[in-house]
């Protein structure tokens, strides 16, 4: 029995980055010996034992052979034959087809330490376009690492593509690897790769139905919404926005890709397209609750939010209490970073000032400072007591900052 470290946590040691998650391999072993060694079995579909001690993952080496559709269409074989070599063949990128023996050697059969010095992303044997998953993890690796796709991934890719079996994808299993993405440190990487090899119009299409559609006149018409949004993610990047922001950037454009031809380059009335095609995007993916309320508001009210140093004190008055920014404070703040990355993902806008954020700052703390108690002391509790509270606040808003 020899027991390896595998996967990512070999790749990230090369790479000078921290080893989250050490995944191992055992060669040379049967589940029978596994077992009498105290480890724990816990996979259903592939044999993976759980460390007595460290409770880290151990999985016998294996090989997979293609059965049927989708990416859970495979048999497994796990004998004591199986070579180290062969398990590390079934796995996606060369970058992650690597090992480590217990002295620290690194066992390289497919050029995976070459690649991460080009910064490639490549397929370690055909076997790859296989499974549909891969297309969407290749794109999030190249979220990551901003590596560049080997060509002849790249046409495996479009293979996958080509298929249709990016349709047995689960929502589940698309929404997760969006959102890992998201988080990355190039995240507009993930799409321009989807993009590329088409998988994007299958997974997203709302998303790529953007690209090709121009910007008005006034935002830059060199490039069009599709370049917007990613700009847009690359200035949430710049300014450590977590993914729920990230999400709503994504997303708070979509109805630009519905305007009639005539209105073009114009886009108006897309704030209310882009929350109808955003529900049914949320729906189809299973968008966690979060994710989707502060889309849609970011969506609904950026346009406003943008206007914020024209606008009547009655309408910012209004807008606080459309956003909930009284009881929601941290989501409020949440709205204003992707109003001000989506007014700033513009080419040469990206350093601008964004004053509005701190108007509607000043402006919620000069409401909110109304006391709503002593209006009921005044005019006691009941239905006008909402109607009188917005007046109050306008009132001190008036006088703090007239109209």
């Amino acid at each position: 029995m020899k027991i390896y470290r595998v996967g990512g946590a070999v790749r990230d040691r090369l790479l000078g980055l921290p080893m989250v998650d050490c995944d191992w391999v055992v060669v040379g072993a049967s589940e029978e010996e596994m077992l009498a060694l105290g480890y724990r079995r816990v996979g259903k579909d592939f044999p993976v034992f759980l460390h007595p001690d460290t409770q880290e993952e151990y999985a016998l080496a294996r090989t997979e052979r293609k059965q049927g559709s989708g990416y859970t269409g495979f048999t497994v074989d796990a004998a004591r034959s199986v070579t180290l070599a062969q398990d590390l063949a079934r796995r996606d990128l060369t970058i992650n087809a690597m090992a480590e023996a217990a002295d620290g050697t690194v066992v390289d059969p497919y050029g995976g330490h070459a690649d991460l010095r080009q910064g490639l992303l490549r397929h370690v044997t055909a076997a790859f376009a296989e499974d549909p998953l891969r297309a969407l993890r290749v794109a999030r690796f190249a979220a990551r690492f901003d590596f560049l796709v080997a060509p002849e991934t790249r046409v495996l890719l479009r293979a996958i593509t080509d298929s249709g079996e990016l349709a047995t994808l689960t929502p589940e299993r698309v929404w997760r690897e969006l959102e890992r993405a998201l988080g990355e440190a190039h995240p507009q990487r993930f799409f321009e790769v989807l993009r590329d090899c088409g998988a994007l119009r299958v997974v997203l299409p709302e998303v790529d139905a953007l690209f090709g559609v121009p910007q008005p006149a006034q935002h830059h018409p060199e490039i069009d919404c599709g370049a917007h949004l990613l700009l847009c993610l690359m200035q949430a990047t710049e300014a450590g926005a977590n993914t729920c922001v990230r999400f709503a950037l994504l997303t708070h454009d979509l109805g630009k890709a519905t305007t009639p031809t005539a209105l073009l380059p114009q886009h108006i009335g897309h704030e209310e397209r882009s929350v109808h095609l955003l529900d049914g995007l949320c729906d189809r993916l299973r968008v966690p609750q979060a994710y989707r309320e502060l889309a849609v508001l970011v969506a609904r009210h950026h346009t406003n939010v943008h206007r914020a140093l024209e606008l009547r004190v009655s309408t910012m008055v209004d807008l606080f209490d459309k956003i909930d920014a009284y009881r929601r404070p941290e989501r409020f703040e949440e709205l204003l970073l992707a109003c001000e990355c989506d007014a700033r993902g513009r080419s040469g806008l990206e350093d601008r000032p964004y004053p509005q954020a701190a108007r509607l700052r000043a402006a919620l703390v000069i409401t909110r400072a109304v006391e709503v108690a002593a209006l009921v002391a005044q005019h006691g509790a009941g239905p006008k007591i909402r109607a009188l509270l917005r007046e109050a606040r306008i009132a001190a808003l008036k006088a703090a900052c007239p109209d």
